[in-house]
Order: structure tokens, then C-alpha cells, then sequence
């Protein structure tokens, strides 16, 4: 690890309560940082209301409190940062690193890779359009779990990054963001990978230096489905937190022993950063949480 001061974050999305999933990826990312002596930031990424639900960014900091999985300095909300996201889309116009795009899902469906038809054939800028990021290149990195990833950008594509309704798209918040609270290292779930090339494009384009990654494992139904808030996961119960976070240790592979159990709750979570190591989780993508055995006392 670089000798530059660790900081990390997690940041979820209001769009329900926390669940084992999320948990488990809060959890990673709290680990990392603090056996590093880092600090871990909290970000709410609230830039889509139609996806939020009523009450959801409360209920999440109440369950990471309950948890003991502090944060460092205060919250930032990504509703409260469009006026920079949009001076950054004007930028990217100006520049002629983005264009004005008109089409539709229906004129793009059955092409997996957006054909460039606005970059051939420039729109004028008007209320109908999104904005879309031009790509070209390979990116490549190496991440702390998943190992060596790259990306050629032909099989990417040209992305959005805001909406036609004006709503900012993920890829361009969160990278700003991450620059904007120093994040100099990224700990997420796997599902995310497949983001991270868009990503680096952004900060290319920014002049931006990127994070270093580390892309846990995701939690699977026995479906094979993500646990998800889509897919109607649970919301975590802080009452039974100890046994809900020797379930998530022994997704990360972290398994204290009977002494460690039976001391309590803060004693579990200090031992926890004390053992922490992402080695164990190298080249996993998925953990069905039907194989996650936990010891008992």
C-alpha cells in the first residue's frame, strides 16, 4: 500500500434499506480503511429520485451506527452537487470530449455497444438530447482482488453521462466525487467492475488520477441473483447485529474464534481490523450466501 494517507468510502443509494449485501460491502471497505489507519467516508448517492425511497438515507446511517461502523467527517449528498456535475458536463462539451446524443432505445435496441450515431452525425444541443462521454483506447488495472482487468473502449462504447430528463448519470458523479473527497482507494462489489472502465475514461479525459480497486466478491440467492434491493433482500435487523456480523466476516473469510465471539460485539469488530486481508477473497466474483458457514460459540 502507498505511503499516501488512505481514504476510502462507501456509498450507497437510497433506494431502500440496507441489506446483507450491502452490509457485507460496508463491512469490506470500514475493514480496509481502518487496518490501514485510514478514514472512511460516507457519500449518499441520491442523484436519481425516481429510484429513492421515503426515509431510506435515514435508515441506512442509523443501521451503520448501530453497527459501530463509524464514518470520518460528515456526509456528502450527490443531490447537493449538481451545480458541479453540470459545470463539468459543459466542460466535457466544450472540449469536444462529449456530444449531444437524440437517440432513442428503441433506434439502439440490439446493439450492445452504443454505434456512435450522434458522434457521426452531430445533433444540435437541445432539450431532447442526453450526453454521451466519447471513448477510445484500452484501460488496464490491476485490482487488489480480481487481479489484472483491461477494457479495450471499442467494446465499451460511447456512454452517457446525463440523462435527456437532466438527471446526472452514476459514472460522472461518482468520479467526481471520489475526487472531490480525496479517495484514493475504492473497495466495491464485483458487480460494479464492468463500471470501472467508464470510469477511468472520465478521468483521462479530467486530467483525474484514479483510484486504486478492490472489487469484493458479491452475495448471490441461490437463484444466482445479486441480493439486491431490486430483488427484495431483506433489510438488516440491528438488533441481531453480532450474529449478522459474524455472517459477514465469514463471507470475507475472517472466522474469530470462540474467545473472540463470546467477548462481545466491539471486541469482534476491533479483531476483525486487526485480521483483516482481501487475499482470501482473490478472483472470486460471486459467494452464495447459502455456502457462507458460520462458526458457532
Amino acid at each position: 500500500m502507498s505511503l499516501i494517507p488512505y481514504v476510502g468510502r462507501f456509498a450507497p443509494t437510497p433506494s431502500g434499506p440496507l441489506h446483507f449485501g450491502s452490509l457485507v460491502a460496508a463491512l469490506a471497505s470500514y475493514l480496509d480503511a481502518k487496518s490501514h489507519q485510514g478514514q472512511w467516508l460516507m457519500r449518499i448517492e441520491d442523484i436519481d429520485p425516481p429510484r429513492e425511497q421515503a426515509g431510506a438515507t435515514q435508515a441506512i446511517l442509523q443501521v451503520l451506527e448501530a453497527f459501530e461502523l463509524f464514518w470520518d467527517g460528515t456526509v456528502m449528498y450527490q443531490s447537493q452537487q449538481e451545480e458541479r456535475y453540470q459545470a463539468c458536463v459543459d466542460h466535457l462539451l466544450k472540449e469536444g470530449l462529449a456530444y449531444p446524443c437524440q437517440c432513442s432505445r428503441k433506434q439502439l435496441k440490439g446493439h450492445t455497444v452504443y454505434p456512435n450515431s450522434c458522434r457521426k452525425n452531430l445533433p444540435a444541443l437541445g432539450a431532447e438530447c442526453s450526453i454521451r462521454l466519447k471513448t477510445e483506447g484500452t484501460f488496464v488495472i490491476k485490482d487488489r482482488i480480481q487481479g489484472l482487468c483491461q477494457w479495450p473502449m471499442d467494446q465499451v462504447g460511447d456512454f452517457i453521462i446525463q440523462r435527456r430528463d437532466k438527471l446526472f448519470a452514476y459514472q460522472l458523479a461518482v468520479v467526481l466525487d471520489d475526487n472531490q473527497q480525496g479517495i484514493n482507494q475504492v473497495v466495491r462489489g464485483y458487480d460494479i467492475l464492468e463500471s470501472t472502465p467508464r470510469q477511468l475514461q472520465l478521468m483521462q479525459h479530467l486530467g483525474l488520477t484514479p483510484p486504486t480497486y478492490a472489487h469484493i466478491p458479491v452475495i448471490v440467492q441461490a437463484n444466482g441473483q445479486k441480493l439486491s434491493k431490486q430483488n427484495l433482500a431483506p433489510a438488516i435487523n440491528s438488533h441481531q447485529k453480532q450474529s449478522y456480523l459474524i455472517k459477514a466476516l465469514a463471507a470475507l473469510q475472517l472466522f474469530p474464534d470462540h474467545s473472540v465471539q463470546a467477548s462481545g460485539y466491539s471486541d469482534i469488530l476491533r479483531w476483525a481490523i486487526a485480521h483483516w486481508s482481501p487475499d482470501p477473497l482473490s478472483n472470486k466474483q460471486q459467494i452464495p450466501e447459502a455456502d457462507i458457514v458460520v462458526p458457532s460459540i
